[in-house]
């Protein structure tokens, strides 16, 4: 509970800094990104889960929070194969972001903690003279449970 309390201060003060209010819908919905913030849900899932919270939202709030937040690099808005957009939470100070695994079988997305690249980046900085900010990665493949399913039904 003390992490979501301190993250809620820090995204309390990114949005007080940027010169907005954190109102009860705002509220609500920073509330649902950090209670689930290992789902990766869409602006729709959001909107349901607030919704559940307060009938009054509407799916536009959500929508023009989610833009906030993200305009203030609070969550990043990711794009998988399947074309949802999805929101991540971006409360780490750490110059990259984490990878993901996406199942092409369930669609479940897992995060990978680890930046494996940062040796690749130093070799593009230096080759192209390209300053590298950032970057992003996602591997295609099947889950523990679908891959564990599929080994199953082919033996």
């Amino acid at each position: 509970m003390k992490k979501l309390d301190s993250s809620f201060k820090i995204i309390k003060q990114k949005l007080y800094e940027a010169g907005f209010k954190l109102t009860p819908q705002r509220e609500l919905t920073v509330e649902v990104l950090l209670e689930k913030e290992k789902d990766h849900l869409s602006a729709e899932e959001i909107y349901l889960l607030v919704k559940s919270k307060n009938t009054g939202i509407g799916l536009a709030t959500v929508y023009r929070t989610l833009e906030i937040l993200t305009e203030l690099q609070i969550i990043n808005k990711l794009t998988f194969q399947d074309g949802i957009a999805r929101y991540d939470l971006n409360m780490n100070s750490e110059k990259h972001q984490h990878h993901h695994l996406l199942c092409l079988k369930c669609g479940r997305i897992e995060e990978v903690k680890q930046d494996m690249l940062f040796e690749i980046e130093k070799e593009i900085e230096r080759d192209y003279q390209f300053i590298v900010r950032d970057h992003r990665l996602t591997f295609h493949g099947l889950c523990r449970n679908c891959s564990t399913i599929q080994q199953t039904s082919e033996g």
